[in-house]
This record gives C-alpha cells, sequence and structure tokens, in this order.
C-alpha cells in the first residue's frame, strides 16, 4: 500500500543533498550563544524567536544581494576552531533528523580567519564536527555520510588558494570546491586559474551560476570553466522556448546541458527568496523534470530560507503533483550527481534509498 504524501511521511523518505552552506543552516539558539562566548555584539536581536525572524524576513528581499547580507552574522560568530566545530557537528545533527543520508556541506574558509585562524585550521575544525556528527548520528541509528566542499567567494582574489586546500584536504573529506557570491560584475571566467587546478589534479567542482544573472553565467560555467554540476542555474529556462500547441524547443545550451547530464543544484524556496523566480508554481523545476534534465532538489540555506529538504520536497509535490517515484528520481539523481566515489554512490543508492523508498511506494 502507498504512504499518503505528508510532510511526516516525506521525512521518513531518504533524502540526497548537494547544496547547502554551512554558515546559512545555523540553529538560531546557537548563533546567539555562540555570540555571547565570542564577544560578538552585532546581532539584531537578543532572543532566539526575534533572531529567527530576522534571519527568515531578512532573507526573503527578492534579491541576491540583499538575501547574503544577512551572513554577515552568522560568519561573525563563526571565527574560532569551537564555534566551526559546533556548527558543524550541529549540521549533521539537524539533516540526520531530516533523513538525510547522503549530504555535501559548503563553506567560504576565507571568511573564518578574522580572528587569526589559518585555512587550514578552519578546514579541520569543520571536518573533525562532520565526523563526530556522523559517529552519533550512526550511534543513533540515522546513518549519515558528509562531505565538505570548499568555497572562494567570487569578488575575492584567493580562488587559487582555496582550490589549493581542496586539494590538501580531498582525502580528509573535502570533495569538491565552489565558487560563490553575488553574480553580477563577477563572472566565473576571473577565477580560471583555480578551476585550471582543479581539473590538472582530476578534482571536481561546481559553480553557482545562473541565479541572479543569465544564460551568459551558465555558459562561462561549462565552456570556459568546466564545471562538473550547477549550482542553481535556473535560468537555463531563457534557453527553452514553448510555443503555442505547446511544443518545446530546447536552444543549443540547454541542448548541451542536457544531453551532458550537467547536474542541476536547484534550490526552490532560496530561488523564490531571492527573485530568482516569482513562486515555487513558477519555477522552472517541473519543466526541466519533464524534459529530463537532471533536477536535484537542494536547500541552500537553511536558517536564512526557514526550510529542510523534507520541506522543499513538500512545496514541489503540492505545486507539481509529483509522487514517491518522483521523489525517488530527484534523490537518485543528486547521488548519481555527488562527488564521492562510483561504489560509495552505487551503495547508497542501492542498499539504503531504493530500498527505503519501495517501503513508501509500496
Amino acid at each position: 500500500m502507498t504512504t499518503p504524501l505528508t510532510l511526516e511521511s516525506i521525512r521518513r523518505a531518504p533524502k540526497a543533498l548537494l547544496h547547502d552552506h554551512l554558515d546559512g543552516g545555523l540553529r538560531p539558539a546557537t548563533v546567539l550563544e555562540l555570540a555571547g562566548a565570542n564577544g560578538y555584539d552585532e546581532l539584531p536581536a537578543t532572543d532566539v524567536d526575534g533572531l529567527a525572524t530576522f534571519f527568515r524576513t531578512a532573507a526573503h528581499s527578492g534579491s541576491l544581494v540583499r538575501y547574503l547580507e544577512p551572513f554577515a552574522h552568522t560568519v561573525g560568530v563563526m571565527q574560532t576552531p569551537e564555534a566551526l566545530y559546533r556548527v558543524a557537528y550541529e549540521c549533521v545533527e539537524d539533516l540526520a533528523a531530516d533523513n538525510v543520508v547522503y549530504a555535501e556541506i559548503r563553506f567560504a574558509p576565507e571568511l573564518h580567519i578574522d580572528r587569526g585562524l589559518s585555512l587550514d585550521a578552519v578546514v579541520d575544525a569543520v571536518l573533525t564536527g562532520f565526523a563526530d556528527g556522523e559517529k552519533a548520528a550512526s550511534a543513533e541509528g540515522r546513518a549519515i555520510t558528509v562531505r565538505c566542499l570548499v568555497t572562494a567567494m567570487r569578488h575575492a582574489a584567493r580562488s587559487r588558494e582555496i582550490a589549493e586546500l581542496a586539494i590538501r584536504f580531498r582525502d580528509k573529506g573535502v570533495v569538491g570546491f565552489d565558487i560563490a557570491g553575488a553574480e553580477a560584475g563577477y563572472p566565473p571566467t576571473r577565477h580560471l586559474d583555480a578551476f585550471e587546478y582543479m581539473r590538472s589534479n582530476n578534482a571536481r567542482f561546481t559553480i553557482h551560476a545562473g541565479e541572479a544573472f543569465g544564460l551568459p553565467s551558465i555558459h562561462e560555467a561549462i565552456a570556459f570553466c568546466g564545471a562538473d554540476r550547477l549550482g542553481h542555474g535556473v535560468r537555463i529556462v531563457d534557453d527553452i522556448f514553448e510555443d503555442s500547441a505547446g511544443a518545446v524547443r530546447l536552444g543549443r545550451l540547454a541542448s548541451l546541458l542536457r544531453d551532458k547530464r550537467v547536474p542541476f543544484e536547484l534550490c526552490p524556496s532560496s530561488n523564490v527568496q531571492t527573485g530568482a523566480v516569482g513562486s515555487i508554481a513558477e519555477h522552472p523545476f517541473d519543466l526541466l523534470a519533464r524534459l529530463r534534465f537532471r533536477v536535484t532538489v537542494n536547500t541552500d540555506n537553511r536558517l536564512m530560507s526557514d526550510t529542510t529538504m523534507s520541506q522543499e520536497m513538500l512545496r514541489l509535490v503540492e505545486a507539481f503533483g509529483y509522487g514517491w517515484t518522483d521523489l525517488q528520481r530527484f534523490t537518485i539523481n543528486a547521488m548519481k550527481s555527488a562527488f564521492i566515489s562510483f561504489d560509495e554512490r552505487l551503495a547508497i543508492i542501492d542498499d539504503v534509498i531504493k530500498p527505503r523508498y519501495a517501503v513508501l511506494i509500496g
């Protein structure tokens, strides 16, 4: 018997997450406690509810630039090894509680050195938090695998240094590289040396593209930089054309991305809040899914977007009428696109995702 699709039943489904920012997923209570412990006195509220409301409302701005402004506060309290460890550990706890079985969490080490930490010390603290969080979750019967992407800020000039950091920690939990930040005026081609370094070391990377900027950023990310995945990529819809009879034609770029099975790290709620799309119902997720692009479901920033993987899936179910087989396909898409080895991906798909979805599908 098929299990009805509700928020509670979706919480029981196994999930794979590719696009989630560590500094965008803190618990409001943790932000308050870390601020007090570290002498950070710039928070806009001094109680948990008030702080949660601030992050939620500030992020729902209709602008990527304004959406990013509240990160000054989360980054501000993540400047010590203890704070970084705690945030990483709690991240794993929260994801495991939502039955995420695989996650790649990204963050920008260069934003966490204001108090003198080295880049290596920053990454080491986060990876230790992830590893200990995994062990604790497993002991509670919620097995989860968490890996890390190190991110360079696209408006800065440290991308090659961060790429080298990714390679130094590649056997310790870092599986890839990313660039993030405001897109307009900061094309990915400014960081070609970093991407060439990653390719020369047979390493994987994703690029934020096609979120707040259009097709040119997607084209550059693929054609010049060689991205393995696209962070967001929603503006690819500008290269998909539908006539009055409902026939769909793909432009050259859209055709290439579909033919090459380039994964899209789509973040529905976040895309609405930054103004990339008008509403969940207007999101190109369903169009891309129907056209068999490799779409995946992601949270982006759980604190700022006030969301979880289960809530993102439910919103898609409510908007587009998806069933369990659709959610399973999106989850397997994510695992196929993960930056871990083929054997590891296959084991999670065959031993965890498919059997648990079989029970839900009935």
